[in-house]
């Protein structure tokens, strides 16, 4: 066993001696480490939905290694960086390293640097360094804690298990048992600890570590091929891993929690007290800065040059910078305190937390929007005062660059708009010119903004005393002059343009609706053309009822269909009415679309010629649907009388054969006659075949009339005539065994009634419920018993039924039993089989012995009987058939001729071969 020093193992946070560094760059170690660090990470990043995949470099940057602190201490950490630089990652690292350093522990040879560099063996002792504190420091067993109080708890908790002997961290977890003891001891169903063997120790590992991952929310932290083949595992892994198990756990113990609840409540106390203390300061602190702050901020003492307004603003920059953020971090931490502290006094059922006077949230919320409001209004002041300064020096050369790029716009404008080139244009060059002069149009509006603003900025250097108003006003004069009168040409050549453009247009705009109009009414045409034309294939009235109707409306709009080509027709005439009127020189045809009227004209005319015929189509298969329809309802009428009379004369059959109404001869003779009644059924069911055929030769598929099949009818007939026939045979086969055996009515009456109380369903075996049958021999009644009976007991039901007859029931005797009656061991005992053992327990039956002594008695008291004497003492086909069958006798007084009786008797009982 390994010795743990009780002063290193409780103050964890001191230099971990016990921890070999050097041992962390052993490979195995380092692999087992990394695993199972990385899986216990991930078990608290996922509650924030996140995960690492690079223990070393998912770390760097501080971001996730904060997050995972916030998570498990469940407290909220500064803000972090959120810059890529390395700084920002060693301030993020540190503010980590500073949080788990105020956790007391004592970090040692731990710095920023190195886990932002992914120093491998660091960041593993900062990962073991946060195990401790957060999975393991609160583990405490009979005044015992951390390490120590770990493994004794897991000394306990296996200690009632063979092949367990934990005595530390590393080589007592090897063969796996000792994870699997723990899993059983708190939760035995999930695994069945009497199938481990202490020499599978990756089964057993396997086992435990699924088992915990599936069940209990434990990941899997290590492989189990990684501990089998290590000497010795590593111990901050294993207990690491065995950790989370305590931790799952836990939630059980509540015995060995109950020493630590009042130490937890007074920590409780002491903490909540810390935390009024520290918010108390930080709020004081706080309230004096902004005091301190808002005077500077609300001085708006103007400065005469530039330079010292950006002096100004520079200083204003730093605050913002440099001064500012640290009091946010402090005011947002403040009320993280406040918070988190209101809801460790509610869970804990301690009163809220009330501050001094000035100091609530809503005071500092109040102070800090005070400072807000003011350092807003301070640098809208700063940018003002700057704007104004430099707009002076920028005004001036931005009108006159605007104003030159617009002089340089216009010229030539003018000579553009006066020309008459619309005069002498065709249609496509008219629209071509109006295109050109709505881009200039657009283009004029668009320079609407650039004269406005020319505007503005003459308007706005008057007001600021520029030096040189006079001559700037008279060049924004001269802009504005020109620019009116662009407008008004503009509005002169569009009105001269679209005037030219009118009559062309109306005969485009004719065009246009013309292929419009046609091209849908074509299409229509054409899709009526395959339509009527379209083969149908239907199984019902309904369908072809369906595209009756569908027909019927589509005639229903021809009328209309007839009105839009009138119409578009019309449209084509009046265009050639407006070219012969005004003269119009139109070159080529509609440039829109290709279909000309005769087209139109021609469709139209094969549309009406396809409508009689499938009015013919329609009517022919509506009559073949009708036939189909009445060969369905007669031979589902049929059906429906002649499947429910099968069913009928089945569970007649059924209940003949297990009452017990008068004798066999008349049960045999009851039954004869239903045989006979159900053969004279027999036309009925030929008629039926006949229909079936109409309507098979019909391809009717389906029937709504009847859920009979032909199938189900044949069917049903032969297991009809089959049952009949068996039923039968059954009766035969009692009557010749009663007759045999010489059992009197009465005795198989109760033999049936026994037989059926036991055959409890139709499925022949025997549920938990039905199991009560053994009590049958302490008087339960079986007078009234209503159900279905199978003919046949299963072995629980014939031993429950022989006990209930007086049998002593030992194992041997019921197996010796079940040889017999079940000889071909199926498990079920046949009611013939019961009778036939009843009977042979009953009745005075021949034996082999017997049999013997009748040959001896014949054969004058000798051991052989010879061919004289069987002919002369047994009548002569029963002589012939000894004669055949009976070996010949080799005994030493043996004559010729000698047969020997013996053998042949005990070949009659199945005791030897025939």
């Amino acid at each position: 066993m390994d010795h743990y020093d009780s002063q290193q193992t409780n103050d964890y946070m001191q230099p971990e001696e016990d921890w070999d560094r050097d041992l962390l760059l052993d490979p195995a170690w380092e692999k087992q480490q990394r695993k199972t660090f990385t899986a216990w990470c991930n078990s608290h990043l996922r509650k924030a939905g996140t995960q690492i995949e690079n223990i070393e470099e998912d770390f760097r940057d501080g971001l996730k290694l904060m997050l995972l602190l916030e998570v498990i201490s469940g407290e909220r950490l500064a803000k972090p960086e959120r810059g890529k630089m390395r700084v920002h990652k060693i301030s993020n690292v540190n503010k980590a390293l500073d949080f788990i350093a105020s956790k007391g522990v004592k970090l040692v040879s731990i710095g920023a640097e190195e886990i932002v560099d992914g120093n491998v063996k660091m960041t593993l002792g900062m990962i073991w360094t946060i195990i401790l504190r957060f999975a393991i420091q609160d583990i405490s067993v009979e005044e015992t804690s951390a390490k120590e109080g770990l493994l004794l708890w897991c000394q306990r908790k296996t200690a009632p298990y063979k092949n367990v002997n934990i005595q530390n961290f590393h080589i007592s977890w090897k063969d796996g048992l000792g994870f699997c003891a723990l899993i059983h001891r708190h939760r035995p169903e999930l695994i069945d600890y009497g199938k481990l063997r202490k020499d599978d120790p990756l089964t057993n590992l396997n086992t435990a570590f699924d088992v915990a991952e599936k069940y209990l929310d434990i990941p899997k932290m290590l492989d189990a091929e990684d501990i089998v083949g290590t000497a010795r595992p590593d111990e901050k892994a294993i207990m690491t891993y065995v950790s989370s198990f305590y931790h799952a756990f836990s939630g059980a113990q509540k015995a060995e929690t109950a020493a630590n609840r009042i130490c937890k409540v007074l920590a409780v106390n002491q903490e909540n007290e810390q935390l009024m203390e520290d918010y108390e300061k930080l709020a004081s602190d706080l309230l004096e800065w902004i005091r301190r702050t808002i005077p500077w901020l609300e001085n708006r003492a103007p400065e005469n040059t530039m330079h010292a307004m950006q002096q100004k603003l520079e200083d204003f920059r730093d605050y913002r910078r440099l001064h500012k953020p640290p009091k946010v971090q402090e005011k947002c931490q403040l009320e993280i305190n406040f918070n988190t502290l209101q809801t460790k006094l509610r869970l804990s059922n301690r009163p809220a937390f009330m501050p001094s006077e000035g100091r609530m949230v809503s005071d500092i919320n109040s102070a800090w929007g005070c400072l807000e409001q003011a350092e807003k209004g301070y640098e809208e002041w700063l940018l003002n005062e700057i704007r104004r300064l430099e707009r002076l020096d920028h005004l001036a050369e931005k009108f006159r660059q605007k104003a030159s790029i617009h002089e340089a716009w216009t010229d030539g404008k003018e000579a553009m708009l006066r020309q008459k080139d619309y005069e002498t244009a065709t249609l496509s060059e008219i629209k071509a010119l109006l295109k050109k002069h709505e881009a200039f149009e657009s283009d004029l509006a668009a320079h609407q903004d650039r004269v406005e603003q020319i505007a503005a900025i003459a308007q706005e250097l008057n007001e600021l005393d520029y030096y040189d108003s006079p001559s700037v006003n008279a060049r924004c004069q001269k802009i504005c002059d020109q620019w009116d009168n662009l407008g008004a040409l503009t509005q002169k050549r569009r009105e001269a343009l679209e005037r030219t453009e009118k009559l062309l247009e109306t005969i485009d705009q004719l065009y246009l609706e013309y292929a419009k109009r046609a091209a849908p009414f074509n299409n229509w045409m054409e899709g009526a053309m395959e339509d009527l034309q379209d083969t149908f294939i239907v199984h019902t009235i309904e369908e072809i009822q369906g595209l009756t109707t569908a027909h019927e409306q589509f005639k229903a709009t021809l009328p209309d269909a007839d009105k839009e080509r009138l119409a578009i027709l019309g449209i084509h005439n009046e265009v050639s009415k407006i070219v012969q009127t005004y003269h119009v020189n139109m070159a080529g045809t509609n440039p829109y679309t290709t279909i000309t009227p005769q087209e139109i004209n021609g469709k139209w005319d094969h549309v009406r010629q396809l409508v009689p015929r499938r009015d013919q189509a329609l009517t022919e298969e509506h009559a073949r649907q009708q036939h189909n329809e009445r060969l369905r309802k007669q031979f589902g009428a049929q059906a429906n009388v002649i499947g429910p009379w099968i069913q009928t004369k089945m569970e007649e059959i059924g209940r003949i054969s297990i009452e017990m109404h008068g004798t066999l001869e008349d049960q045999l003779s009851h039954l004869r006659q239903y045989e006979k009644s159900i053969v004279n059924y027999k036309p009925k069911i030929d008629q039926l075949e006949g229909d079936h055929q109409l309507i098979q030769e019909a391809l009717i598929f389906d029937n709504k009339h009847t859920n009979h099949t032909m199938e189900h009818i044949r069917v049903g007939w032969e297991q009809l005539l089959t049952t009949i026939a068996r039923t039968i045979n059954e009766v035969e086969n009692q009557i010749l065994t009663r007759d045999a055996k010489g059992i009197s009515q009465e005795q198989m009456n109760e033999f049936r009634a026994s037989f059926n109380h036991f055959d409890r369903d139709h499925s022949g075996t025997l549920g938990p419920e039905e199991f009560k049958a053994c009590l049958i021999s302490l008087g339960y009644d079986i007078g009234n018993d209503p159900q279905k009976k199978t003919g046949m007991m299963d072995t629980d039901d014939f031993r429950a039924c022989l006990i209930s007859m007086g049998y002593n029931m030992g194992e041997a005797e019921f197996a010796r039993i079940m040889s017999i009656v079940d000889p071909n061991r199926l498990g079920v005992v046949t009611f013939q089989a019961f009778i036939d053992f009843m009977s042979r327990e009953t009745a005075d039956t021949d034996t082999a012995d017997q049999v013997m002594a009748s040959f001896k008695i014949l054969a004058g008291d000798k051991n052989y009987i010879t061919v004289d004497e069987l002919r002369r003492e047994l009548p002569p086909d029963q002589a012939e058939y000894c004669i055949a069958r009976m070996a010949p006798y080799t005994g030493p007084d043996a004559v010729p001729g000698a047969l020997d009786y013996m053998s042949f008797s005990t070949a009659l009982y199945g005791e030897s071969d025939l």
